[in-house]
Order: structure tokens, then sequence, then C-alpha cells
């Protein structure tokens, strides 16, 4: 019975993408694009946040005679009440017809290849961090989860779709490289920062950041720890923390705020808080969690790139360090060696760290290397380009 199920759906997932890509294509053919409409899409669909976030929040208070949409994922709806936008859900009749009529695109992960991209449209691809792990073309398995159903290769997919991307931005020169190799991309890259990132140059206060913390119902009196794991392609993510004994060794000077991959945040069943942890993984802007943190705990996110402009102490916690190293994606750089803080692999180690976390700095070369374009200026910069703005 249960692979008669899983036929039907297989082919119901199938027939319905066909009527997607037939409406798709149909509007898109018989619509003219409006020069003042702009499609914002962020993580799928399922927030309202990053690069796309801080475009749309410059242009809709620099420019309002643009009419700006944001397609949603229907089953992240909650998260975008109350906001003021003008949202669609981007796979209805509507969403389909506000992509097709729109001559901007912004996102900052992909829109499927079933959605058909008119010629006269101009696509930002924002992506949403500076590359730490092999990526796209460069990776050497393929090891996407089974659910998501692709019609065709994973690298042979990115291919075409960056064929689609008439801008990309990159974060600094390391990220040009590596974007320009590992997404096939020939067209025109935009170096500048990421605009996101403004936000931590231009809001960087204390009354600031203990308005963040009242609104999550943080603690004033105690340091914030940001724990933000990766995705890993090869398990569903199971919290490696014994939280017990964590509280009661850190417990009256640290308060825990703890963010999953944008990818597992349908799998995780971690409760939202506690006394010592609080998930904030459905939390839309993690650059404001940055702020209002003293310390970050990683592993192989490139959440530390950004975290690095703030110049504040960071540790990696990496339990799985060979495994992950030599059996999965691998890396663009010699972590082990480059990572701006300490690598610890056991809980007894990361408790040190955290312990002796104040001593630890960033250093100079890592911030000249990864960070120098994060003035706070990064969004102007790409919305004059993307708008051809410039001499205006």
């Amino acid at each position: 019975m249960s692979a008669i199920k899983n036929k039907y759906r297989k082919y119901s997932i199938k027939f319905k993408r066909k009527i997607v890509q037939f409406l798709s294509w149909l509007f898109s053919k018989c619509l003219n694009r409006d020069d003042n409409m702009i499609y914002f899409e962020s993580f799928l669909g399922r927030q309202y946040s990053d690069n796309p976030r801080a475009i749309y929040e410059y242009i809709n208070k620099e420019y309002p005679e643009y009419k700006c949409y944001w397609g949603m994922d229907s089953r992240f709806f909650s998260k975008f009440d109350d906001l003021g936008l003008n949202t669609v859900p981007k796979i209805s009749i509507k969403g389909l017809y506000i992509i097709a009529k729109s001559k901007y695109w912004v996102t900052n992960s992909r829109v499927p290849l079933w959605v058909t991209k008119p010629s006269d449209t101009i696509y930002l691809q924002t992506w949403h961090g500076t590359p730490l792990k092999k990526l796209a073309i460069d990776m050497d398995d393929e090891n996407i989860p089974d659910r998501w159903n692709r019609p065709i290769p994973y690298k042979e997919a990115f291919s075409l779709e960056s064929d689609r991307w008439d801008y990309m931005i990159s974060p600094n020169k390391y990220s040009t490289e590596i974007f320009k190799r590992c997404f096939n991309f020939n067209n025109a890259m935009l170096e500048t920062g990421y605009p996101r990132n403004d936000y931590l140059t231009t809001s960087n206060n204390q009354e600031h950041i203990d308005e963040i913390k009242q609104k999550l119902g943080l603690p004033l009196d105690k340091k914030i720890i940001l724990y933000a794991p990766t995705w890993r392609d090869y398990k569903h993510y199971e919290l490696e923390l014994d939280l017990q004994r964590m509280q009661e060794e850190i417990g009256d000077d640290y308060y825990i705020i703890f963010r999953l991959h944008y990818l597992v945040l349908t799998t995780n069943d971690i409760s939202e808080d506690n006394s010592f942890i609080k998930n904030v993984s459905s939390y839309n802007e993690i650059s404001e969690l940055y702020l209002i943190s003293d310390l970050l705990i990683t592993d192989y996110s490139s959440v530390f790139f950004d975290y690095a402009i703030l110049k504040r102490p960071m540790i990696f916690y990496c339990y799985d360090l060979e495994e992950y190293k030599n059996d999965l994606r691998g890396f663009y750089f010699d972590f082990e060696k480059d990572a701006p803080g300490p690598i610890v692999q056991t809980e007894d180690e990361l408790i040190k760290a955290i312990k002796n976390s104040d001593e630890q700095k960033v250093s100079k070369g890592f911030g000249d290397q990864f960070t120098s374009l994060e003035d706070g200026y990064a969004t102007k910069r790409v919305v004059e380009r993307m708008l051809n703005k410039k001499n205006q």
C-alpha cells in the first residue's frame, strides 16, 4: 500500500509541476513586464530576511514608486503576518502572475527552473553567505534529499539556473572567484559587500541591542551565545549538547539562543525555549541575532564571515570534523588553520572555550580579507546598479 501511495504522490507532484510550468510560460508570453514591479523571495519563500529584505527596505524608502511583492511558501504564511508586506503564495495563480509581470526578481536562493524567466526580466541573485564548504558544481557528491524530487541532476540544474542570473552579489574578492567557478556564472558580478550587513555597521548600539533582547524575552543580565550549526548533508539534525550539563557549567553567566539552517526548519522538533536555551530558528532576521550575541558557536556554517564584522569571539564546535571534511563537501580554504577562533570537538573542550572566550579576538588579516567592503553602503551600491540609478 505504501508503494502505491508513494507512486501516486510522485505522479501527483509531477502533474502539478507541469501545470505550474505551463501557466508560468503562458503568463511570461502574454504579459508585458511592469518596469516598476519587483518580486522578492528569501530562503525559498520561508522568511522575510537577509539580502532581499535589506534591498527591499532600501527601495521602499528611497524609491517608493516601485511596487514590491514578496513570494512566500504557504507553509510559512504565519511568519509574514503583521509585516505590512504585499505577499503572494509563490506557487499560485496570483504568484505566477506577479512573477511574470515583474521587471525585477531578487532572491537569495533559487527560482525553480520550471518557472519561466522572461528575456526582459532582470534577475538579481544575492546568495546568502561567503562560501566555506564546496558548493554546486564544485561538490564531489550530489547528496540532496530525495523529497525535493529533482527532475534533473543537481549540478546540471545549478548551471542552467545561473544562466538566468543577470547580476550576482559578492561580499569580497574571495567569494567572487568561487562564485564564478562553482555556479558557472558568466554575467555581471557585483562585488559590493552584502546588503544585509549594512545593519551590523549602522545599528550596533546598546539601546537597540536591548530592544531586541526584550522583544525576544532574553535576559539582559547574561551574556548571549548564538549557536548556529550548519545543515549536514548526510543526516537529520540532532542537537549534540547535554543541555543540563551546559546549564550547570555556564548557566549563571550565559543564555543560549539556537538557530538551525533554513533547509532543516521543517524537520526540527526542538522546543522553542526553556530557562537556558531558546530556539530562534523561525526568527526572520539573523543579523539581529548576531547583534545581540556576545559569542558565536558554529561549525561549518558561513555565518562566521558576517559575524566577524562585529569583532566578537567565535568558537567552532566540530564534533564530526573528520567525517564532514573527508566524506562530504570539503572546504575552500584550510579551515583548521584559518578559522577565526578555536576549533573544539568535545563538550569538555567547548565548555572550556566558552569560559575563556573573553580572551579571543578576530585577527586583522581575516577582517581585511573577508569584511573590508562592509561599510554600511552595500545596499545603495547594489540598488543603484540594478535599477540603473547611478547617475540620477
